[in-house]
């Protein structure tokens, strides 16, 4: 493997994404044990568990559609999938942290996405902060 010895750089606590922030000293991030994240913010991981099979539910004005409109209400959703395992349920990844818990992403979600999807009437029947993402065989990384 190449190696290569580096002259400038530092450990900063976020990848420069978008936004200029400045040089830092290369060990302020360290001493202050902050965590690095290159992909973006921290998020809070949510599972939902409908009343139905929600495979086919993700069209325009789909109900899979409706939750997540109503969940960025006062969230952003980073990251969803219907578990291919159970597909009765949907796992989330939400931002910024700690504006849902559990029971207020339920309510929300449940009040605000009332529409019937694929001849179903679905309906989120519970809400847990234990979200498990899986990537397909399909896919390449």
């Amino acid at each position: 493997m190449a190696v290569f010895t580096k002259t400038n750089g530092t450990t900063q606590p976020v990848f420069h994404m978008d936004t200029g922030n400045a040089q830092i000293v290369g060990t302020s991030n360290i001493a202050a044990t902050g965590s690095v994240n290159f992909q973006g913010p921290k998020l809070d991981f949510f599972s939902v568990v409908a009343n139905g099979s929600l495979t086919t539910s993700g069209n325009v004005n789909g109900y899979i559609n409706n939750i997540l409109q109503a969940i960025q209400q006062k969230g952003t959703v980073a990251i969803y999938q219907v578990s291919p395992a159970a597909p009765t349920v949907l796992n989330l990844a939400i931002y910024p942290t700690d504006v849902y818990t559990a029971t207020t992403l339920l309510a929300i979600a449940n009040t605000s996405a009332t529409v019937a999807s694929g001849g179903q009437n679905l309906q989120l029947n519970s809400a847990a902060g234990n979200a498990v993402f899986t990537t397909s065989p399909n896919v390449n990384p």
